[in-house]
């Protein structure tokens, strides 16, 4: 056998792999992050592209339509056809814009949607061999090891309203700008959720680093991820992302029903596509960032044992939050701009509050126990006694009814019924109770 094949196969030995493993250098560095980053903001493009024909196709199919199929097969090249639709379309500026801050919004909406995913890693470190013989180890979130990470996530978002605001302002446009006040009031209020329903992890883990936090959900598939510990916490954060974005229900800023487009009226050609880019765009980051803060991150059965289904896992489970939000456009209308405010500041900032006095108080008692048991049975205690106290809050109104007389046996089978339909009612009395909750949203007349 040739010398340099015996050297090749001694490469992949195990315990040559384990001596040799050296930590990413200053020129490895260098050329790491060129090469993520040339992966990533190439990712978020093409998936950006394709997140359209995703929602296009599925919108198509709930609503018993074909969606599109024309440009190319499987109509898979529509992204082409619009953006070459789009290039061509006549640019108009506005005479009395401010043409300086109008051109630049848009680039403002769009650098946070791509910045905000930095300090996200989407799978292991992975070993990769050199041509000196040394296994090096290459970590895959573009700024690793950022021990403030969550704090970076959360300021990219607040950044991204500013791009709707002053294209809102510079269009001198009446309805443009009520599109703009609309998203500024909308993150003010959401953001304050966002912000508590964030903590909850920090507190589970102790850190701010995001590696640390999806590291600590690795583990028993599934069952370690902190939507298992903190269901509430993590519906919040999932509801507050939903409407950071502007997506449906939450996409009164760009309402053409009240407002003939929004923020983005007197936007055409490359600058509204940049728009359109952006909300794409965020739609990924921002399941990226649900998914790295309480679903587990890129863990899933074999990826400890197989790193390089890192990646291919974590890309799953986006195309799984993205199928989501479009179910939810498809499925629910656009909440009245005063429901919205109110749904904001008098249920989501309270529940909360909740989640994270949920967390907080389980993980004193699991502390003073020193045990994971004593955390898990106060955390089901904290939520019977919420959901107890939604019920008993939020009941509905009592109905004079007729007199009716109804004879009803008292032995164990009648029990056993009850108990039955208890737990069967389970689901639909979660449903009667947010239903209640929104009414009573409602103002009175």
């Amino acid at each position: 056998m040739p010398e340099w094949l015996t050297q090749l196969l001694a490469w992949w030995q195990p315990d040559y792999i384990q001596a040799h493993t050296v930590a990413c250098t200053a020129g490895c560095e260098v050329l790491r992050s060129i090469v993520l980053s040339a992966l990533i903001f190439f990712t978020l493009l093409t998936g950006f592209a394709y997140t359209t024909v995703l929602e296009r196709r599925l919108l198509a199919f709930l609503q018993d339509r074909i969606g599109p199929n024309r440009a190319g097969p499987l109509g898979l090249l529509q992204p082409l056809a619009d953006g070459i639709k789009l290039a061509f379309k006549e640019d108009i500026t506005p005479a009395g814009a401010d043409r300086f801050v109008y051109f630049i919004a848009p680039i403002i909406k769009v650098i946070p949607s791509l910045l905000v995913v930095a300090t996200i890693p989407l799978g292991p470190p992975l070993m990769i061999p050199w041509f000196d013989g040394n296994w090096y180890r290459i970590p895959l979130e573009l700024a690793p090891n950022v021990n403030v990470g969550v704090l970076y996530i959360l300021a990219w978002l607040s950044l991204g309203t500013y791009g709707i605001v002053l294209a809102g302002w510079s269009s001198n446009n009446k309805y443009s700008m009520l599109g703009g006040l609309r998203a500024s009031a909308q993150m003010l209020s959401y953001e304050l959720s966002l912000g508590l329903t964030m903590a909850v992890p920090i507190l589970i883990t102790g850190s701010m680093n995001v590696q640390t936090i999806i590291a600590a959900q690795s583990g028993t598939p599934i069952l370690s991820w902190f939507v298992f510990q903190n269901p509430v916490s993590a519906l919040i954060l999932c509801i507050a992302l939903l409407a950071e974005v502007n997506r449906a229900p939450f996409d009164l800023p760009e309402a053409e029903s009240e407002l003939t487009a929004g923020y983005h009226t007197e936007y055409s050609a490359f600058k509204f596509a940049m728009f359109y880019m952006a909300e794409y765009i965020s739609m990924i980051s921002v399941s990226m960032i649900a998914i790295a803060l309480f679903f587990g991150g890129y863990h899933f059965i074999l990826v400890d044992q197989v790193p390089i289904l890192g990646p291919l896992v974590f890309g799953v489970k986006v195309v799984i939050f993205l199928s989501v939000m479009i179910w939810i456009r498809a499925t629910l209308p656009r909440i009245r701009y005063d429901r919205l405010m109110s749904f904001g500041w008098k249920f989501m900032l309270p529940v909360a509050l909740l989640a994270v006095a949920w967390t907080a108080v389980s993980l004193i008692i699991g502390d003073v126990f020193n045990s994971q048991t004593a955390y898990f049975a106060s955390s089901a205690v904290f939520l019977v006694v919420v959901l107890i106290a939604a019920a008993i809050i939020y009941r509905p109104k009592p109905q004079l009814r007729g007199d009716v007389v109804t004879l009803q046996p008292r032995g164990a089978g009648y029990v056993l019924l009850n108990v039955v339909g208890g737990v069967i009612s389970i689901p639909i009395r979660l449903f009667t109770i947010l239903g209640n909750v929104l009414r009573n949203l409602a103002p009175r007349s």
